[in-house]
């Protein structure tokens, strides 16, 4: 079965495309700034030299079909045609009250509409890409994978808020969490990393990226995680707050005249490091501009960091037990600045980063170990495939043997799984940068050379 997985983003389609009998990633894709008149395809295939094309994409039903006819085009593509397709994937981040993956039906799209707004950032991107490709593609099944799904299982001590029950009741508000996707993926392969059975595993996730949130894992299941009922509270993330005193909101609409719309938009798209820094959102920006001697610049990290090192620190408390810490996601796997301050001097809790094993962990294509050999608690860099995750789901739901992961083995957590994609990426960077094989492992000999 050749299965398309999609994640659409307020501006952009990620996308990847999976022969699933062979077990294989055939393609990686993403279109940037759709909605404007110069928008970007870009693809990556093993054996073929990444494409790249600039053209108008007024909307995501043309990104679709974009996206479509690359993967079909003679010179660049890896398909005969779009009939090959059997199944469709997509990712939601906002599912409520769904607890795993899930098809596609007019119910399924008037539940993610009745919570857009818990996640008005990404939910109706998300529906809109799923629309649009199941207007293009209307006879595959379209199965939809949440990534709230994941912190389904947290328990009500740490999903409730202290505000009064009939919100709760009346209205849902709990903690949700986000990032579910990543967080599974990572959680097993840690387990296979550790060499343990996954449910036996205490884990500490730290996904950070321009949003970011951490998740502790208690044998095996999401126990409580730094996001909450939107993707707003938690980590100083790249334009949004994270935690802070409620009172400010409220004394600042009154103080500045703002409209509670507005304060929404400002603590979501205003705020973060970009907030602080007041220029910049991307980390490698703010890092240069702190090496520039940018005293704001060198603050967002500082902050950053600190909020990292916090919620570390009390998820281990919370655990009482902890395996390994993992990070991941775009800071997380390439930001050893990020991931040095955050770890440093916790040594009281069994943590020892190793400094040149840190700086030499900056792939996105293989995982790596940046602890000390004789760190009570071992610290990964894993990097996150969400699109392996939505695949093998829609494979098992179309096979009809899917269900939830506590019940349910993914490919990707037997000791020799490999992604073949991400292999032939890394012989390549290999060449460029030697001295990731410093902290590189569980990857065969023959790739280090």
């Amino acid at each position: 079965m050749i299965i398309l997985c999609l994640n659409c983003g307020s501006s952009s389609v990620k996308y990847s495309l999976f022969d699933w009998e062979n077990k294989r990633n055939i393609a990686v894709g993403l279109v940037e700034r759709v909605g404007q008149p110069e928008a970007v395809i870009s693809q990556e295939a093993p054996g073929k030299e990444k494409f790249e094309k600039t053209a108008p994409c007024p909307d995501f039903k043309t990104a679709i079909e974009w996206v479509l006819e690359t993967l079909t085009d003679k010179e660049h593509g890896v398909i005969e045609n779009m009939g090959i397709i059997g199944a469709v994937g997509h990712r939601v981040v906002h599912g409520g009250p769904l607890d795993k993956s899930t098809l596609i039906t007019p119910e399924i799209i008037t539940l993610l509409k009745s919570i857009s707004d818990l996640a008005p950032l990404h939910n109706p991107a998300n529906i809109l890409g799923m629309e649009a490709a199941m207007h293009v593609m209307p006879n595959v099944q379209h199965i939809v994978t949440a990534d709230t799904a994941w912190h389904q299982t947290m328990p009500s001590h740490t999903y409730m808020y202290a505000l009064p029950y009939e919100w709760y009741e009346k209205y849902h508000i709990r903690r949700y969490g986000f990032h579910g996707t990543s967080f599974l993926y990572n959680a097993k392969r840690a387990s296979v990393l550790l060499g343990k059975d996954p449910f036996d595993c205490n884990l500490i996730i730290c996904h950070i990226g321009n949003g970011a949130s951490v998740n502790a894992v208690k044998n095996g299941v999401s126990y409580d995680t730094s996001m909450g009922l939107t993707p707003l509270e938690g980590l100083v993330m790249g334009t949004r707050s994270g935690d802070f005193d409620a009172s400010i909101a409220f004394q600042m609409m009154e103080k500045e005249n703002i409209s509670p719309k507005d304060m929404y938009n400002i603590l979501n798209k205003k705020s973060g490091v970009l907030g602080i820094t007041g220029k910049y959102q991307d980390r490698r920006d703010i890092e240069l501009a702190a090496e520039k001697g940018d005293k704001r610049a060198e603050l967002a990290i500082q902050m950053e960091a600190y909020r990292i090192k916090k919620y570390i620190g009390a998820y281990a408390a919370a655990l009482g037990r902890v395996d390994a810490i993992v990070f991941t996601a775009g800071v997380g796997e390439r930001g050893p600045l990020y991931r040095g301050l955050s770890l440093s001097n916790m040594e009281h809790l069994g943590i020892k980063c190793d400094a040149e094993r840190n700086k030499s962990a900056m792939t996105k294509n293989a995982e790596s170990l940046i602890s000390t050999d004789d760190s009570k608690v071992k610290v990964f860099v894993i990097p996150t495939d969400e699109e392996i995750v939505y695949a093998e789901d829609v494979a098992a739901i179309v096979n009809g043997h899917y269900d939830i992961h506590t019940k349910f083995k993914y490919t990707f957590q037997d000791k020799n799984y490999r992604n073949s994609l991400r292999d032939e990426s890394l012989k390549k960077e290999l060449i460029k940068k030697p001295f990731l094989k410093n902290a590189i492992i569980n990857t065969p000999k023959e790739l280090l050379g």
